[in-house]
């Protein structure tokens, strides 16, 4: 099969921590991406928002509108309101190409909250499981209609974290809803990327892969520092460059046939850890776990 290997631009410029890369043009990002070998990148602050223009651009350096990220509030506002504030986003989506929605329900969530300790992050009761889950096989099936699958992103700092929530999500929900697994933030949860793909291979949209320094995470998570504290810290890094169990995860992806986009997604400080160096480190170590695994010819 073809293999489409994709970054974000975290590698390069950073949503939720502006000042990392805020002096990086979009043009630097995506040269880069290229250069290293990527097929596509997903969108970030710095893209153009119009069909016409992002088309444009991406065209330019010979790259592909992997997906990009959505915050939803389902918890605080009605599926129908939901659906009239993704609308723009579903539309340039679709527009440019892709064929994936990455999602995450963002209700009092502490990620970007930069002094909050990541213990001080919301949990669902009851009430609100049902909800949420509720309202996400609606929201899945609309954006279905409109082509495009909805892949919900567990992230730290959310009500959706930990392995146990992301299991209950996909029980709780219809094959409509797709999981976008994120290896890092699925260990730095304190759950297995391994165990996760066995067990919900089936229901694979999309994945994220980046990897873990587990003496950055050891120390965060004994300090109980904010997400974006670790993030400065450099828990993250590109895949094959930390602790996760990169041969057996490939080779869960490869038995569930996924066939989906791989993402590399490690933030880092720029100025640390330089982008293009990391990106092309990235690239390399995937396409070798890819090809290793029979995934990838």
């Amino acid at each position: 099969m073809t293999l489409r290997i994709g970054i974000n631009p975290l590698t390069w410029t950073n949503d939720d921590l502006p000042e990392l890369g805020d002096d990086t043009p979009l043009e630097t990002c995506l040269s880069e991406a290229k250069q290293a070998g990527y097929d596509g990148m997903e969108l970030g602050h710095k893209f153009p928002r119009t069909p016409d223009a992002l088309g444009a651009v991406m065209k330019a350096h010979g790259l592909a509108v992997v997906s990009g990220w959505y915050s939803s509030n389902l918890l605080e506002r009605s599926v129908e309101a939901e659906a009239d504030a993704l609308e723009k986003h579903l539309q340039l989506l679709y527009a440019c190409g892709s064929r994936v929605l990455v999602l995450c329900e963002t209700t009092n969530a502490i990620h970007g909250a930069r002094e909050v300790p990541l213990s001080k992050r919301p949990k669902l009761n009851e009430p609100q499981w049902k909800r949420l889950t509720e309202s996400l096989n609606r929201l899945a099936e609309h954006t279905a209609k409109r082509g495009v699958k909805l892949a919900y992103h567990h992230h730290m700092g959310t009500v959706i974290q930990t392995a146990e929530e992301i299991d209950r999500l996909m029980f709780a929900t219809s094959p409509d809803v797709g999981l976008l697994l994120d290896t890092g933030h699925a260990l730095y949860a304190g759950g297995d990327p391994v165990a996760l793909a066995r067990a919900h291979g089936a229901r694979l949209a999309h994945v994220h892969t980046k990897d873990v320094r587990r003496d950055v995470m050891e120390r965060a998570l004994k300090n109980d520092s904010p997400f974006l504290a670790a993030v400065l810290e450099g828990v993250f890094t590109v895949p094959g460059d930390g602790c996760v169990d990169y041969p057996s995860f490939f080779a869960a992806l490869a038995a569930a046939k996924y066939h989906e986009w791989l993402v590399i997604e490690a933030e880092q400080d720029p100025k640390v850890a330089h982008p293009l160096t990391y990106a092309k480190l990235g690239y390399q170590n995937v396409s070798r776990f890819a090809r290793e695994s029979g995934l990838a010819a």
